[in-house]
């Protein structure tokens, strides 16, 4: 698991490894150290205010317990991350009983559709039955783009409404289908335009609220897909979203097409929503749960 992340961090790990082995390859931890490593921090796209965050603790963790070398400063960085992201693995709440139903939001050219896909793919690996819902009822070619992936992946069948039409009544339909058809997992696509629009923002309340009545304690999980290489922008996504709806977790998207995995970091720190799984590759294999250890470990070794 640790080489996955290795590689779906390869980019990450290439750019900042230089000025990782220039912060860490002196000996003596001086105001220089945090400088540098204040730095690197914010090279990464960790963001300013937890790179603060961040480096402050260390400040103090390092005085605490008489580090005297960056070495050992080095390992109580890896455990200032962990505890920033979470400490343990948070892996998809499953229902108690069939089916188990998953929201996607997200701005357009996030790739929440193919994470939609790879989501699928990952359970019918593990032996479930996947209903898709093309929610997504206003981006041209949406509903075309999740019918073919739902071609591709096995044991998966798709509940789509024509183009334009009421998203609400796809994912109304969906929940009614899935149940008739005992499926194992439900996941339903919404329209991803523009995060400022107020009646998008309207209409996709709407399906949750859809989505509640029709099933009780669903959606079990509302889950936030963000494309990585666009920085500081997905916190500010993020956060609008999370006013509007219980965003349960995070999907980051293409962790591995930038050089600024660390925000993985802001967008946690900043929104406190969990980052569930993450996207290292365009195959549909390449998508993993999240392990906070891991990634920090991939990232600084």
């Amino acid at each position: 698991m640790l080489e996955k992340f290795k590689q779906g961090l390869n980019r990450t790990r290439e750019a900042i490894k230089d000025q990782f082995s220039v912060v860490f390859s002196k000996k003596e931890i001086d105001e220089e150290f945090y400088e540098e490593l204040e730095e690197t921090l914010i090279l990464a796209d960790v963001g300013v205010d937890t790179t603060l965050k961040i480096v402050s603790s260390l400040r103090e963790k390092i005085k605490s317990k008489k580090l005297k070398t960056r070495s050992e400063a080095v390992e109580v960085l890896k455990e200032i991350m962990i505890d920033i992201l979470g400490g343990e693995e948070e892996p998809l709440t499953t229902a108690p009983s069939v089916p188990t139903v998953y929201l996607f939001l997200g701005v357009n050219g996030v790739g929440k559709t193919t994470t939609i896909a790879k989501v699928a793919h990952y359970f019918v690996a593990d032996g479930k039955k996947v209903l898709l819902a093309a929610g997504d009822t206003f981006r041209a070619a949406a509903i075309e783009q999740l019918e073919e992936w739902s071609k591709l992946v096995k044991n998966t069948e798709i509940i789509k409404h024509q183009s334009g039409g009421d998203p609400s009544a796809v994912v109304y339909d969906a929940v009614d289908a899935a149940a008739a058809r005992n499926v194992d997992v439900l996941l339903c696509d919404t329209a991803g335009r523009l995060h400022t629009k107020a009646n998008l923002l309207e209409e996709v309340k709407k399906m949750y609220r859809v989505v509640n009545k029709s099933l009780e304690g669903a959606p079990h999980e509302t889950l936030l897909v963000l494309d990585a290489t666009t920085g500081q922008n997905a916190i500010a996504q993020a956060s609008y979203f999370q006013q509007a709806l219980p965003v349960t977790g995070i999907v980051l998207a293409k962790l591995d097409g930038t050089a600024r995995g660390g925000i993985v970091l802001g967008v946690k720190d900043s929104t406190g929503i969990p980052v569930k799984l993450i996207g290292t590759g365009e195959k549909l294999e390449d998508l993993q749960p999240f392990d906070p250890s891991k990634f920090v470990e991939a990232l600084l070794s």
